[in-house]
């Protein structure tokens, strides 16, 4: 069996994937336009609208009560 502490990251490479991601971004930032942002931002919206339509009042409807709950067996 394969000792699972090989497969944790170790902070330095975490701040190396930090380095490489901002980076990354940095040269979309030079080499895209305002338009191309625009229009990849586009489908995004697209898609993340309908799921926080979704997944927002599930998450309210599932910690709402359990708060009020709380509070009311404080009195």
């Amino acid at each position: 069996m394969i000792h699972r502490a090989q497969y944790t990251p170790d902070p330095a490479s975490a701040a190396r994937f930090c380095r490489l991601w901002s980076a990354h971004v940095d040269v979309l930032d030079r080499h895209l336009s305002s338009n191309r942002w625009a229009l990849a931002a586009v489908p995004v919206v697209m898609i993340a609208y309908p799921i926080a339509r979704m997944v927002i009042p599930v998450a309210l409807h599932a910690i709402v009560p359990y708060i009020v709950r709380t509070v009311l067996n404080l009195t």
